[in-house]
C-alpha cells in the first residue's frame, strides 16, 4: 500500500512539473485604425507556438495565431477612431511573444481648433476642439519675453466630438498672445490657432536694479531670473522675490512683459 501511494505521489509530482502554466500580455489604448503585429515563438516544450489565445475587449479573436508571426485584426470589430481597446495575449509559460507595434494603440494629437478666446476681463482662456483621438493634455502657452512660456495644463477629453476647455490666466500689461499645444508619443507638437488680448493694466515696474536680498515689483507678476550662463535660478509669481541665496553678480530678470539686467550686491 505504501509503495502504491509512493508511486501515485511520484506521478502527481511529475505531472505538476510538466504542467504548462500560462501568463498574458495586456495592452490598453485606443483605436487608431491600425492592426497589431505579434512575433510568436515556439513553446519552450518545442511543441506548438507560444500564444494560445488573443482577446479584444473580452471577445476572443478568430485570427490565425498558429504561426511564427500573426496579425491581430482590429478592423473586424468596427471600432471608431478614439474607441478604447484592451488587447489580452495569453501565452504559455517559459516563452514570450513580442508585440512589434504597440504604439498604434497610443493616442496621437489630431485635434482641430474650433475656437479660442480670452474673456473680456482677461481672467480666463477658453477653447474648443474637434477630432481628438485619445486623451492627451493641453499645454497652455503665453508669449512672454520673446518666447512661448507654459502657464498651465488641462487634461484633454479625447473624444472626436466638439470639446470645450477653460483655464484661469494672468495677462501681462499691453498686448498678449495665447495658444494651446499637444505633444503625443511621436514627440510631434500640434498647436491651436493663436488668440490675442490687450490688457489696459498699468505696466509692472521694478523698484531697483541693484539689489541686496530681495527683488521688489510694483505689483504681483510672473518672473524668471537667469544667471550669466543662461541657467534659470528662480521663477514664479510674486510681488517680492527673496534672492538671498544667490551669489553676488549680474543676473537677467524677466517680468511682466519686460526684461532687465540686475546686479546682486
Amino acid at each position: 500500500m505504501k509503495k502504491l501511494l509512493y508511486r501515485l505521489f511520484l506521478v502527481l509530482l511529475l505531472a505538476s512539473a510538466y504542467q504548462v502554466r500560462a501568463t498574458e500580455i495586456k495592452l490598453e489604448g485606443i483605436f487608431q485604425g491600425k492592426n497589431l503585429y505579434v512575433m510568436n515563438p515556439f513553446a519552450s516544450s518545442g511543441v506548438g507556438f507560444c500564444v494560445y489565445e488573443v482577446s479584444v475587449n473580452g471577445s476572443v479573436t478568430t485570427d490565425e495565431i498558429n504561426s511564427s508571426a500573426f496579425e491581430v485584426d482590429l478592423s473586424i470589430f468596427q471600432f471608431q477612431p478614439g474607441d478604447k481597446l484592451t488587447v489580452v495575449i495569453k501565452h504559455k509559460d517559459n516563452c514570450k511573444p513580442k508585440v512589434l507595434n504597440p504604439e498604434v494603440l497610443k493616442p496621437k494629437s489630431t485635434f482641430e481648433t474650433v475656437s479660442i478666446a480670452v474673456s473680456q476681463d482677461g481672467k480666463k482662456l477658453t477653447w474648443s476642439t474637434s477630432g481628438e483621438a485619445g486623451k492627451l493634455s493641453f499645454d497652455v502657452q503665453q508669449f512672454r519675453w520673446n518666447k512661448w512660456v507654459k502657464v498651465g495644463e488641462v487634461e484633454g477629453k479625447g473624444t472626436s466630438n466638439e470639446n470645450t476647455y477653460s483655464i484661469d490666466i494672468a495677462p501681462h500689461s499691453g498686448k498678449n498672445k495665447f495658444r494651446v499645444k499637444q505633444t503625443d508619443y511621436t514627440k510631434t507638437h500640434r498647436y491651436s490657432t493663436e488668440t490675442e488680448y490687450k490688457s489696459l493694466a498699468p505696466p509692472v515696474t521694478l523698484t531697483k536694479t541693484k539689489i541686496d536680498d530681495k527683488v521688489e515689483f510694483s505689483q504681483e507678476t510672473m518672473y524668471e531670473i537667469y544667471d550669466t550662463y543662461g541657467n534659470i535660478v528662480l521663477k514664479g509669481t510674486a510681488k517680492t522675490v527673496d534672492v538671498s541665496s544667490l551669489s553676488k553678480g549680474k543676473y537677467y530678470l524677466n517680468y511682466d512683459n519686460a526684461m532687465e539686467e540686475i546686479t546682486k550686491k
